[in-house]
């Protein structure tokens, strides 16, 4: 797992051994991002990232430089990764909170996200639930992109706020405005 671009262009980051998440993979994170460089000004953005992993996902846009990232992770190994990888790189941009991702939603209720990512184990059983946690509670700002990473299974494009589809190998994303 790698950093693409930004001010930590390059850098690899080694999971621990022990790490049970499922990191969205370099080849589809940089087409992810190729297509969000059309949309979004990285320096602008505050980012959202739900169920936060590895990390990789709030790193990429700190290393762009996003203004501000909350990172929401649930599982203590993961949550401890994250925080000593974020002091490791000096990252002063990330917030990092370790709670459930539904929860974290209501939390946040009403606080506005230039762009929201959420990368679920993809055996949630609330998965579907995701759009509904992310506009039920207003975190959305006015123009800004909600994305889904989902196994080729789970299809979102009857929600009246999905944008559109795209798919890296294995690797599925919905987008929602």
């Amino acid at each position: 797992m790698r950093i693409i671009s930004g001010t930590h262009r390059g850098r690899q980051i080694f999971p621990d051994k022990n790490f049970t998440a499922r990191p969205t993979t370099d080849f589809a994170k940089e087409n992810l991002f190729n297509v969000l460089n059309n949309y979004v000004e990285f320096t602008e953005l505050r980012v959202l990232d739900l169920f936060a992993g590895t990390g990789s996902i709030s790193y990429e846009f700190a290393s762009r430089g996003a203004r501000e990232i909350v990172s929401i992770e649930l599982n203590y190994n993961h949550y401890s990764f994250i925080k000593r990888t974020i002091r490791e790189l000096g990252f002063k941009n990330i917030q990092l909170y370790k709670t459930d991702a539904f929860i974290a939603c209501k939390k946040l209720k009403g606080q506005r996200f230039d762009l929201i990512f959420a990368d679920p184990p993809y055996n949630l059983d609330k998965l579907r639930d995701l759009p509904a946690a992310i506009f039920d509670n207003e975190l959305l700002s006015e123009g800004g992109i909600a994305i889904i990473e989902h196994p080729a299974s789970i299809d979102f494009s009857d929600h009246p706020r999905f944008s559109e589809h795209r798919q890296y190998g294995s690797v599925n994303f919905s987008l929602f405005r």
